[in-house]
């Protein structure tokens, strides 16, 4: 489908980094500007230090992308910068609610944010892990999954990069189906392994999706990142050569994480902006 010819398209990226370097936000630009290039796009955003700043964007926005970010999801229960993140979502749903507003908000949340959101509405259990997950690893679609738009073209399981000290599990199913909500996906299943699986996305609603991966890690980005002594260091004192050796092994095969980062944030845009588009009558 051609989505040449068309208006601009402005979008929201809420950084939750918290200041902490890292490899999301670089990514998720990488992504907006591919995006907008392949497709010939008046495409343009704009940044939020939530957590930071205290900055959430208002409604001008087409889309929003709310980032992962260090921490616990937890422990900023009640805090101001969570007042006004959850305000900037209340805006959004009272927005899209509107039946006068023919044109939705699309947003989509990664990781932190996941977990912030999920926690939000009490559709599950959100704590902290025995340990941390951290290395590429295969995620597996439900039902409702294969035949979510965002993962066309990917295979079952597809591989991501997980990076994280806490959990999505016991999904409270009775309030995700009040709420029009389904799981997507979840983390490996391991039969001989007495543990939940957690959740690792759900689309909240037809305009709300996130996942507790993450879509965006690039490949090349990666690979450099592990390979500076400091991460190298940090990986193997903490996992052992063996994590760090399969990591790398991991990101250059081109059907596991870039086959993830040239689909799944790619298809939410591309669902976005075909959603923008006048109606025909």
């Amino acid at each position: 489908m051609n989505l040449t010819d068309k208006k601009a398209i402005r979008v929201a990226i809420l950084d939750l980094y918290e200041g902490h370097a890292n490899q999301g936000m670089r990514c998720i630009r990488e992504i907006l500007n591919q995006f907008g290039e392949a497709n010939n796009l008046d495409l343009s955003w704009d940044e939020f230090d939530v957590r930071l700043e205290k900055q959430a964007p208002d409604l001008s926005y087409d889309i929003y992308i709310s980032s992962g970010g260090p921490g616990s999801p937890l422990e900023s229960e009640g805090s101001e910068w969570e007042k006004v993140y959850f305000g900037w979502l209340n805006k959004v749903e009272a927005w899209n609610n509107n039946p006068a507003h023919v044109q939705k908000k699309q947003v989509f949340f990664i990781c932190h944010s996941f977990q912030l959101i999920c926690r939000h509405y009490n559709i599950a259990r959100v704590t902290k892990r025995r340990s941390t997950a951290f290395g590429i690893f295969p995620m597996h679609l439900l039902s409702d999954g294969k035949t979510e738009m965002i993962f066309n073209g990917l295979k079952d399981p597809f591989y991501s990069v997980d990076s994280r000290d806490y959990q999505v599990i016991e999904p409270n199913h009775n309030k995700l189906r009040l709420m029009g909500a389904s799981i997507l996906a979840i983390e490996k299943e391991r039969p001989h392994v007495p543990l939940e699986r957690a959740v690792m996305a759900i689309r909240f609603n037809e305009y709300m999706i996130g996942t507790q991966f993450h879509p965006e890690a690039d490949a090349i980005g990666m690979s450099l990142h592990l390979q500076t002594d400091e991460k190298k260091k940090t990986v193997i004192d903490n996992y052992g050569f063996e994590k760090w050796q399969s990591m790398i092994d991991h990101l250059n095969d081109p059907e596991k994480i870039m086959w993830t980062y040239a689909h799944i944030l790619p298809n939410f845009l591309f669902s976005a902006v075909e959603s923008l588009q006048p109606v025909e009558v």
